[in-house]
C-alpha cells in the first residue's frame, strides 16, 4: 500500500446526509429450532450518538452480526424497537450501509463500477461519476479505478468495498469484521484509513470486531456482549459492559491506558491476561 494512502486528502467531499443517532430499546431476537426456541439476543438497550464510532466485541456466535443486521433492517427483532433519529427501522433501511469481512465485489465489474453500485437510486449520471471519483480518491484507489477485483490485492478490494458502502451517503455505516481477512500490516493501515474516512465523512459507525486492540484504537465506546442465563435457564446475549475509550482519535497504540482497558476487556471475555500482575512487578 502506498504511503500516499495515509496522507491527508485535499479535495472537499460532496454534501452528505447527516449522521443518524441509533436507539435499540429492549431488543430481543430468537429463532425457532427443532428442540425449541433459541434466544440469541435479549434485553439489548443501546444508544449511539450521531457521528460516534461504537465497536462491538464478544465471543464467537454470541450475536454480534445479528445485532448489526437488525440495525440495518436486514433482519427484524422478535421484540423491542430499533430507530434511527427516532424513526423506526422496519425494513432494509437506505439510511444505513454495510461492509462485510469479504469485499463481495462483482468480478466482472471494475472497481469504479463496483463503487457505482452503492449510489442511491435516482442519482444523476454526472453526479454519480463525480461521487465515485471522490470516493476512490478518498480510499486511495484513483489509479485502480479501471481494474477488476482479481487484479488487485485483498486490501485494495476491501477499500473498494468501503467506498461502495459510503456511496450511499449513509447516516449509519455498519462494518462486520471488515478487516478480519487481511494481514496484520494491511489491517493496521486499514484502521488508519477508516479514521481518515470518518474525519472526512463523519457518519455514525457500528463496528463488529474480534480484535480488542482494534476496538480500542477506533471506537469512542466499546460494547461487550456476553451470554446471560435467563429465568428459563436458557442462554442469550446482552450488553454486559459499555466502556468509554479515553483520548482523541487517532490514539497512540502504545498508550498504557489502552493496555489496561485491553486487559479489562479480555478478562470480560474470559481471557486471563495476567496484565495487572505483570505491571505491578515492573514498578
Amino acid at each position: 500500500m502506498s504511503s500516499a494512502l495515509l496522507a491527508p486528502r485535499t479535495s472537499a467531499p460532496v454534501a452528505l446526509g447527516a449522521a443518524n443517532a441509533v436507539r435499540l430499546e429492549n431488543v430481543e431476537r430468537g429463532f425457532p429450532m427443532p428442540e425449541g426456541r433459541r434466544e440469541v439476543l435479549r434485553g439489548v438497550d443501546v444508544e449511539l450518538r450521531a457521528g460516534e464510532i461504537v465497536a462491538v466485541v464478544g465471543p464467537s456466535g454470541c450475536g454480534k452480526s445479528t445485532l448489526l443486521r437488525l440495525v440495518g433492517g436486514l433482519d427484524a427483532p422478535t421484540s423491542g424497537r430499533i430507530s434511527l433519529d427516532g424513526t423506526g427501522v422496519t425494513d432494509t433501511d437506505e439510511r444505513t450501509a454495510i461492509a462485510f469481512q469479504e469485499p463481495r465485489l462483482l468480478p466482472w465489474r471494475t472497481l469504479a463500477q463496483n463503487v457505482e453500485l452503492g449510489l442511491p437510486r435516482g442519482t444523476r449520471r454526472r453526479d454519480g461519476r463525480e461521487r465515485v471519483r471522490e470516493l476512490l480518491h478518498l480510499v486511495g484507489l484513483d489509479h485502480a479505478a479501471d481494474q477488476h477485483p482479481r487484479e488487485v490485492s485483498g486490501g485494495m478490494a476491501q477499500r473498494a468495498s468501503l467506498a461502495r458502502a459510503l456511496a450511499r451517503n449513509p447516516g449509519v455505516l455498519l462494518l462486520d469484521e471488515p478487516f478480519g481477512a487481511l494481514d496484520a500490516l494491511t489491517r493496521l493501515r486499514m484502521q488508519d484509513l477508516l479514521l481518515e474516512i470518518h474525519a472526512a465523512e463523519p457518519t455514525t459507525v457500528l463496528l463488529v470486531t474480534h480484535d480488542v486492540e482494534e476496538a480500542l484504537f477506533l471506537a469512542d465506546r466499546v460494547l461487550l456482549l456476553r451470554s446471560l442465563v435467563g429465568e428459563t435457564g436458557t442462554d442469550a446475549t446482552s450488553v454486559a459492559r459499555t466502556i468509554t475509550v479515553p483520548g482523541v482519535r487517532p490514539r497512540d497504540r502504545a498508550d498504557r491506558g489502552l493496555a489496561d482497558l485491553r486487559a479489562d476487556l479480555l478478562e470480560g471475555l474470559g481471557v486471563d491476561t495476567h496484565h495487572r500482575i505483570s505491571t505491578e512487578e515492573t514498578r
